[in-house]
């Protein structure tokens, strides 16, 4: 498989990646989180997880923005990820084995 190539692609990215993938577990991820990032930018990921999440269910857009509070905008982007990105999001759910429910 070739090496995927990010646009993000820096070396204090790759400091920043190695330092996620440093942590053990969810209360040091809780720990390092609250100290990077804001509480508004950690519920954002939180809110485009669970979109994810819904959209895998094939719920609706309305749905979505009513259980989430996210805006059709987001909703959105992170379908289009879901379908047209570098497939993160599938990445992820494998891993965790998470089920369309």
């Amino acid at each position: 498989m070739a090496e995927y190539k990010s646009k993000l692609y820096s070396e204090d990215m790759n400091f920043l990646f190695e330092a996620i993938l440093s942590l053990k577990d969810k209360e040091e991820c809780y720990r390092f989180f609250e100290d990077v990032c804001t509480i508004n930018e950690i519920k954002a990921l939180e809110q485009r997880m669970q979109v994810a999440k819904m959209l895998k269910q094939k719920r609706t857009y309305l749905d979505i923005a009513s259980t989430t509070g996210a805006s059709t905008a987001t909703i959105s982007r992170v379908n289009r990820a879901l379908n047209y990105g570098s497939d993160g999001y599938k990445l992820i759910f494998e891993r965790i084995e998470w089920k369309e429910r």
